[in-house]
């Protein structure tokens, strides 16, 4: 990108940002996370307990009953699809009980909270508008490729894939990458098949034994609309250093299409929407790079460090909020804290705070606020004490899911368990030790499996964990 379309760009982002603050508008709240983090879950249950008037201990405007009215308002941006809060809050409370399906592309809802506002110098009433912006956290992680070239993110890409732990995932596209010439003609059935293996090679990576996380693009696995468009029918090749591909080259046709991913796809998710952001929740599934083993643990610290340098973070300011947005609130949330017993949620806590604590200190000093809790927006298990050959164990009672199994024991989905999850340890970094991904179950020391939602009085909100210290970080100041 040249240094006049990158002015403006830039330019394009200011002129919008000067007229919604001009329209009066919203508190911007970015809510994402990697596959399975409990994003959508995360929304519903916020807007939820605000609207329901649950007392949220935390939160200091419900504490103090300074919440007079929450409810929800036409999104502002008519372009962008609807959270669909109604269908989401239907799954989970209906007589089915499953979890709503997951984030797959963006979407939008509007909150607005009436409330008692309380400063030195007087009170009266008040009002906060939100837009909660749903998003893909897969999306969060293509806008580092804005900065590099197709060249780059080969060799990268190339590298990972055949690190330990990885080689047998992608065995078949380095195979068949090894087979190509970048010099050759360019090809459209060549490039199909690569970008077919090297999909399936992304896609495998993501399956619930492998939990791997730095998985872009980002598309690749939800696809939409793009489907078998060319912006999508593109692969990394082996180039050599400082090659210059002929313009007719597999390469250049590679090069060419990756272009046109990050132009169609990529620019325009940062400018029309996350250069938008003014704070930001990540929601974290730690329990399952857990399951997995130390190498799907480095490789989610090393995709939570990439998200981190993706947002503009720093102090807000009047003229930041005007021209230039900064995300000055960012928490990161390590979710289904209710797998563990609580004697446990500390050091799940821990392990968040070890995973992001580089990338944290780059963001800190920057002037942006951030924080790291565990939590369960919906809490799904109760906890309770087994006895066995003299011993107690800390344990939690849930509803597996239909087919979860733990030992020899598979689960029909009806009827309740008592599970002992393990403790983590006290060190987290202990936990990064070793090479091993996809542990087999006789070598971990711990036990996730997959719980319903838990059953609620009709219309009321589930029990959760940690939801109000949530909202208190990221909404508190504004309702103070």
């Amino acid at each position: 990108m040249s240094y006049f379309a990158d002015l403006a760009f830039e330019a394009e982002i200011a002129a919008r940002s000067l007229w919604e603050y001009v329209q009066g508008g919203a508190l911007r709240l970015g809510v994402t996370g990697l596959s399975r983090a409990g994003k959508t879950v995360f929304v519903t249950a916020m807007i939820q307990n605000l609207i329901a008037g649950t007392r949220l201990p935390v939160l200091a405007a419900s504490a103090e009953g300074r919440i007079a009215r929450v409810g929800l308002e036409p999104q502002p941006d008519d372009e962008v699809p609807r959270f669909p809060y109604e269908e989401h809050l239907s799954a989970l409370d209906g007589p089915e009980r499953h979890w709503p399906q997951s984030t797959r592309r963006i979407s939008e809802l509007r909150l607005t909270i009436e409330f008692e506002r309380v400063k030195r110098w007087g009170s009266g009433p008040s009002e906060l508008r939100i837009d909660i912006v749903d998003y893909p956290g897969e999306w969060l992680l293509d806008l580092p490729l804005l900065e590099k070239s197709y060249a780059q993110w080969s060799r990268e890409t190339i590298a990972a894939s055949r690190e330990r732990g990885r080689e047998a995932l992608s065995a078949d596209w380095n195979f068949h990458l090894a087979t190509l010439d970048p010099k050759a003609s360019a090809d459209e059935d060549e490039a199909r098949r690569s970008a077919a293996l090297f999909t399936d090679y992304l896609r495998r990576s993501r399956e619930d034994s492998y939990a791997l996380s730095t998985l872009p693009p980002g598309r690749f696995l939800m696809p939409g609309e793009l489907e078998d468009s060319p912006a999508l029918t593109f692969a990394p090749l082996d180039l050599a250093e400082g090659a210059t591909p002929s313009e007719r080259s597999l390469a250049a046709m590679m090069a060419r299409r990756y272009e046109s991913y990050k132009a169609h796809v990529v620019r325009p998710f940062f400018r029309d929407h996350f250069s938008r952001l003014d704070r930001q929740i990540v929601l974290v599934d730690a329990l399952s790079a857990l399951n997995s083993g130390p190498a799907a643990l480095r490789d989610l610290e090393r995709a939570l460090g990439e998200v981190l340098d993706a947002f503009r973070a720093g102090r807000a300011s009047m003229l930041s909020t005007m021209f230039r947005p900064r995300v000055n609130r960012i928490l990161f949330a390590a979710t289904k804290a209710d797998h563990l017993h609580h004697t446990s949620h500390d050091r799940l806590e821990a392990l968040l705070r070890l995973l992001t604590q580089r990338a944290i200190a780059r963001a800190e000093g920057l002037g942006a606020e951030i924080d790291v809790i565990a939590l369960a927006a919906v809490r799904a298990t109760r906890e309770a004490e087994i006895r066995s050959g003299g011993q107690t164990f800390k344990a939690i009672v849930g509803t597996p899911e239909r087919g979860q199994s733990l030992g020899a024991e598979v689960f029909n989905g009806v009827s309740e368990a008592a599970v002992f999850p393990g403790e983590l340890p006290a060190d987290p970094s202990t936990l990064l030790e070793g090479d091993s991904l996809a542990l087999p179950e006789a070598e971990n020391d711990w036990r996730f499996i997959k719980f319903r939602p838990p059953i609620a009085a009709r219309g009321e909100p589930a029990p959760h964990i940690r939801l109000d210290r949530a909202l208190q970080f990221l909404l508190g100041d504004r309702l103070a």
